[in-house]
């Protein structure tokens, strides 16, 4: 892992990228040529790290630069950690296509690389009669989706989590848990294996769009030019950002970015769960839910806080105490037992929303060449929940797309 700089040739020689080239482009003399690869991917969460693998075990020399010291630190770091089955997502949408065959990668992957996870399975739960038509419409979606369910009366929730207060649950037996690190690691290692190259400490500043089928410039923070016939735009937070400062592409193509905050809450004390427990969905926020991490232990969250952040470097991580109170008053809906003070401040993420408060939730936005009309362009949008999930298939559409078939979007 290195980070990009004006001897990146020789750097990317020595970790096995053999057809790094040297190029002149048009309007520079021979004393401004530029490293040249198949792809550049931008970003190293756990979606940029799966693309640039997909990328490269399919033949390309491959980058994937990262803006910072190490890989997933941005949304990736921040979440749940959880597998999610695919119930909530509208039938046919690139949400619960891509999570359904991206949740069948995954712990695929998990098995066959060592990655720690756990298949915990997850009820969510209705304790008033509004919730209990939510819970309803959710397995309807569910089957619609191909995701199996099971619906549970009040006394057989209690069997599997005796803590638990509903009168109705529904059992989602492929929800689970994952190592988010672990995970990334392993594409990494893929990645590299197959000859890419990770390149930590290198932001990009802009790029330079060939509109008809050439080489793209990328231009780093340190004035490093890359050019690649390739650049898949998976920088989360910042996509939208750095798509504006694509020339070449229209502005027309880039949606209003959107930040949302979410903070988690974590038990002090035993934890009496050993399943995660959910909340029958409200809108687009799916309430605070209790999830587990791989050592039992318990924690809350996230709830969501529209930002007034203008850019990510602007977050303030902090989770503030007094939001626990809220906590309290959601979780005792289905664990009336929580003890008085059991819940302590946590950790933070930020969601990448192309979506503003009130507004419908749309669709990931996976924008290849028919979209926007640059060849060899890929931006993704919107890539917040179930994004870790869904990576791996992201990772294949994403591939196929740059392919020029049909992408694949399913089990």
């Amino acid at each position: 892992m290195y980070s990009l700089t004006a001897s990146v040739s020789i750097r990317l020689s020595a970790r096995g990228l053999t057809c790094v080239k040297r190029f002149v482009p048009a309007g520079l003399s021979h004393n401004h040529a530029m490293d040249r690869v198949d792809a550049i991917v931008i970003g190293a969460g756990a979606v940029g790290l799966a693309i640039g693998r997909a990328l490269a075990q399919g033949g390309r020399e491959t980058i994937v630069v990262e803006a910072h010291a190490a890989i997933g630190q941005g949304v990736s770091s921040r979440n749940s950690e959880v597998i999610h089955a695919g119930l909530y997502y509208p039938p046919g949408s690139l949400k619960a296509r891509l999570c359904v065959r991206g949740k069948q990668l995954l712990y695929k992957l998990c098995a066959t690389h060592g990655v720690n996870h756990l298949p915990c399975g997850k009820l969510v739960v209705a304790n008033g009669a509004q919730e209990v038509v939510a819970l309803q419409g959710l397995q309807e979606r569910a089957a619609a989706n191909g995701v199996p369910v099971q619906w549970l009366d009040s006394s057989a929730a209690l069997v599997l989590e005796p803590a638990l207060q509903c009168i109705a649950a529904l059992w989602s037996p492929t929800t689970g848990i994952v190592d988010s690190h672990g995970f990334m690691l392993a594409l990494q290692g893929d990645l590299e294996r197959a000859g890419g190259l990770v390149a930590l400490g290198s932001p990009v500043e802009s790029a330079v769009l060939a509109s008809h089928g050439g080489l793209h410039t990328v231009r780093l923070c340190d004035s490093t030019l890359i050019g690649a016939p390739v650049v898949v735009n998976s920088a989360s937070l910042h996509a939208c950002a750095l798509a504006r400062r694509f020339e070449g592409l229209e502005a027309r193509f880039v949606p209003r970015e959107f930040v949302a905050k979410g903070s988690y809450f974590a038990l002090a004390g035993k934890n009496p769960f050993t399943h995660l427990v959910y909340p029958a969905p409200a809108d687009a926020w799916l309430g605070v839910h209790l999830t587990l991490d791989l050592g039992g232990q318990a924690r809350f969250g996230p709830d969501l806080e529209w930002l007034e952040a203008a850019v990510p470097e602007e977050i303030d991580y902090t989770v503030d105490p007094r939001r626990a109170a809220r906590f309290y008053a959601e979780v005792r809906r289905y664990w009336p037992g929580l003890p008085d003070g059991a819940l302590t401040p946590s950790y933070s993420g930020a969601r990448p929303k192309i979506y503003g408060p009130g507004e419908k939730a749309p669709d990931f936005r996976v924008d290849g060449p028919a979209v926007h009309g640059v060849p060899g362009l890929v931006n993704l949008f919107g890539i917040e929940s179930p994004g870790l999930t869904s990576a791996l298939a992201i990772a294949e559409y994403v591939h196929d797309l740059l392919k020029g078939g049909a992408p694949r979007a399913g089990p």
